[in-house]
């Protein structure tokens, strides 16, 4: 899978309340960057954490929950696209469903 704004992750890693969340940012990119899945069901067998949103929408939990990760996946194309990323905290004040990325 191709992993569109992932330096963005990583910017966020040189904020302070998110540094502790690198390590388990770099195995998630390293995990997704080797991993092909052709629809959701696939992508719930390796990942029994994730919740599935809706056809493309999914939340990852990162570093025991204490972080979410929430992306868009085109199967087709085989491309993950960054969408919002935060504390388990700042992830309960948002919409899931509507929430997008932005500069």
């Amino acid at each position: 899978m191709r992993i569109i704004k992932e330096k963005t992750l990583f910017d966020y890693c040189k904020l302070s309340k998110y540094r502790q969340a690198e390590k388990a940012l770099k195995a998630w990119v390293y995990e997704v960057k080797y991993s092909i899945w052709n629809d959701a069901n696939e992508l719930k067998a390796k990942y029994r954490n994730a919740s599935i949103i809706n056809s493309k929408r999914v939340v990852f939990n990162l570093k025991g929950n204490d972080y979410r990760l929430v992306v868009d996946v085109e199967y087709k194309l085989k491309i993950v696209f960054i969408v919002w990323f935060g504390t388990h905290k700042e992830y309960d004040k948002i919409d899931v469903k509507t929430v997008s990325y932005e500069n």
